[in-house]
């Protein structure tokens, strides 16, 4: 009973009995009924003819009979159509007190009082109550003839319709021994035309649970099933070109895992070493195999429970030689039985001498501020001493000096205040709604003078209308003039200088670009790094330090805009600027 093909047998064969079974009862019931309303309605009929009441009621000047004789003599014609034949429909004729005066001929005995004939005893009433319960039909009719009442009595016993429902349910049985051998037959046919695709389906199923992608299902048909089974030979290529592409993508993990120069080691939940990649046993300098534990390689840094515990990541560092190592260690797969934990290990080592380049640097700059200290003490001194002695020419000499030294050495200090703060993050953006061409037209003024001092053709081009922004002035200001700036100091003396600014979507855009002596492609990646230099005696020779650069792209990041190099033809340098008109989050 559990394959498809024996509950499709069953299912047939119960849809026959109960269907058979619904239809023999139907009928059954239906003749019992239709030979019930029938009798009463043949009856019913008869008993309308005037005539017939006329002589049954009606008493003649000589009657040699009695009425009772009268009466059966007048329904003996009448018996035809009322069905009356003596042996399964008898006619009796009782008086007003229920004793029978004319009965069929051979009978004997007393007549039973049915519930019709005790009806109309008592009330005087025709009993045509129907019952298909009982095994008879009966009517009582009540007639008065002159100053006597007596009572027609017609019984049927059923015999004629209990003869045709046995009739009727043999037909029905051999008619249903008949369709269950036919439904038999074609539940099999059905149920092996709908199992043999199914079959097929489960064979290719195991096919592809193995492996095997080889060979497609045939599609037979059209049908539900046969959709099924090309739906099922789609599903199976595509599931082929899946494996295939993940296969693929596992050989890519695997090139890449064997070659990345991050060292990488996983482990087992109980520290054993699972895989490891060449860059890690490099790292380390160490053989790594099955062998070799979690704690014999890390246990320094942090126990394995706690590493497995970890709700993101652990972080350590080692240093192995000369090599710095950064740590990352993190669990996988927690709380599964396979899972464990990673350890990636990253040099950074580079890292630490860039690190250690920038405090030397720093340490250079703030030694380099004992110079125009020193300077400043040295010409202050002189005037001071001499007062009065120098010559007004010497005199302003020594000032424009001091003015010069204190200048370069409150440029350096507020460079270095600033990449502080920007470490620190205390350096939070003042964000107001300003005029962006109010902006760069102010910039235009400003710088317009050095440039005239120069010898230098400073031009400006904006576009009309140009819409407030929302950003930190002060600090938008101070990129432009950076930019400005470095353009003026590093063109040469009869240069020609453009600013432009205009509207690109959601964001506004400077450019300055110069005919001067530019940036060698070799250095462009790195110019917006800190303490970069391209040039380093002539950045000292201007009193540059290499931050201002550095410190305009960070202030662009805060802002989430741009600031990168621009291509153009010919000499020189075009820097661009692009800034968020609703600010920060809005780009």
């Amino acid at each position: 009973m559990r394959s498809v093909h024996m509950k499709l047998v069953m299912i047939m064969v119960l849809l026959i009995l109960s269907l058979m079974a619904v239809v023999g009862a139907f009928l059954i019931n239906s003749v019992s009924a239709f030979y019930l309303e029938d009798f009463y309605t043949q009856v019913a009929e008869v008993f309308q003819d005037r005539s017939l009441l006329h002589d049954l009621t009606t008493e003649g000047e000589e009657e040699e009979k009695s009425g009772a004789e009268m009466m059966s003599d007048v329904l003996q014609a009448y018996a035809g159509e009322l069905g009356v034949d003596g042996r399964n429909r008898k006619l009796y004729i009782l008086d007003g007190n229920g004793v029978c005066l004319v009965r069929p001929d051979g009978e004997t005995g007393n007549l039973e009082y049915t519930p019709n004939l005790s009806h109309t005893l008592s009330t005087r009433e025709v009993g045509d109550r129907s019952n298909l319960a009982v095994d008879y039909m009966d009517v009582a009719i009540p007639i008065d003839r002159g100053d006597d009442s007596y009572i027609i009595y017609i019984l049927d016993n059923k015999t004629t319709a209990n003869n045709l429902t046995e009739q009727m349910f043999l037909l029905i049985m051999e008619a249903l021994i008949f369709g269950l051998v036919i439904s038999i037959l074609l539940s099999f046919l059905l149920s092996k035309t709908m199992v043999t695709p199914i079959q097929r389906l489960t064979e290719g199923a195991m096919r592809v649970a193995e492996g095997d992608f080889s060979r497609k299902i045939e599609v037979a048909s059209r049908d539900e099933i046969g959709v099924l089974t090309d739906t099922f030979n789609d599903m199976a290529g595509q599931l082929q070109d899946t494996l295939r592409q993940v296969e693929n993508e596992r050989n890519k993990l695997d090139t890449l895992f064997l070659h990345m120069t991050d060292g990488v080691v996983a482990f087992s939940r109980k520290g054993q070493v699972i895989h490891s990649n060449p860059a890690a046993a490099q790292m380390l300098h160490c053989s790594i195999g099955p062998d070799t534990t979690y704690e014999s390689l890390f246990g320094d840094v942090a126990a394995l429970d706690q590493v497995l515990a970890a709700p993101d990541h652990l972080e350590g560092e080692r240093r192995v030689r000369d090599s710095f190592l950064q740590l990352l260690l993190a669990p996988f797969d927690r709380g599964r039985e396979g899972g464990g934990a990673l350890v990636v290990i990253h040099d950074v080592t580079e890292q630490r001498k860039n690190q250690e380049m920038q405090r030397e640097f720093v340490a250079n700059v703030s030694h380099e501020l004992r110079t125009p200290l020193t300077n400043i003490r040295s010409y202050a001194e002189t005037l001071s001493e001499s007062a009065g002695d120098i010559p007004p020419a010497m005199e302003q000499k020594f000032l424009g000096v001091i003015l010069n030294e204190s200048d370069r050495m409150t440029h350096i200090v507020q460079d270095l205040l600033t990449l502080s703060r920007f470490d620190s993050g205390r350096d939070d953006l003042k964000l107001t709604r300003f005029s962006f061409s109010d902006v760069v037209r102010d910039l235009y003024n400003a710088v317009y003078m050095e440039a005239q001092r120069h010898s230098h053709t400073l031009t400006l081009e904006m576009e009309e209308g140009l819409p407030d922004i929302v950003a930190d002035r002060e600090r938008v200001v101070q990129v432009m003039m950076n930019i400005v700036s470095n353009s003026i100091k590093y063109t040469p003396d009869g240069g020609h200088i453009a600013i432009r600014a205009g509207r690109r979507e959601e964001r506004v855009w400077m450019v300055v670009d110069d005919d001067g002596i530019g940036i060698p492609e070799e250095d462009r990646p790195r110019i917006f790094e800190r303490f970069y230099r391209v040039d380093k005696a002539r950045s000292r020779q201007s009193g540059g330090t290499g931050l201002g650069l550095s410190i305009a792209k960070e202030i662009v990041d805060r802002h989430q805009g741009l600031l990168a190099l621009q291509d153009k033809q010919g000499p020189g340098l075009a820097v661009r600027l692009e800034l968020n008109i609703e600010g920060p989050g809005h780009g």
